[in-house]
């Protein structure tokens, strides 16, 4: 059985942090590897993980859920200009449709990618409102 590493996140800034600083968890090596960082960059000015909730429209259930992107970041980018960005931290496969036969685990992973959309979906709409920017990171991104 895979054991995923799973914890609470103490900043060694904690003056960049906007949120709960006893509230900060991960909940994959991936999420820690970010937190580390957004921690200790030092382009990045603000950062909050799970702070941020956006109503959705679930499309297995049609009612409206919340989601609480990964990440909300605010740094000085390579030209010195502030941004603001929402990133969510997910595996490569689960940002494109299944391909696998027909199955239980098929019929999982469709139902997970379609609530995703929805999800991401409205990330970018709140995005769009508030001038911020929607990023997907994978590991493609992590592990360059």
């Amino acid at each position: 059985m895979a054991r995923f590493k799973q914890g609470w996140y103490v900043p060694k800034h904690p003056e960049k942090y906007v949120g709960k600083l006893d509230k900060i968890r991960y909940m994959s090596s991936w999420e820690l590897k970010t937190h580390k960082f957004l921690d200790n960059n030092p382009n990045i000015l603000k950062w909050s993980s799970e702070e941020i909730q956006i109503p959705y429209l679930k499309p297995t259930d049609n009612r409206v859920h919340r989601y609480f992107p990964d990440y909300w970041v605010l740094f000085r980018n390579k030209q010195g200009q502030q941004m603001q960005e929402i990133w969510e931290v997910k595996p490569f496969s689960q940002t494109r449709k299944p391909r696998s036969r027909k199955t239980k685990t098929r019929l999982y992973e469709d139902a997970q990618y379609i609530v995703n959309m929805a999800k991401w979906q409205a990330a970018q709409q709140f995005c769009n409102k508030y001038n911020l920017k929607f990023r997907i990171l994978t590991e493609k991104d992590l592990y360059r």
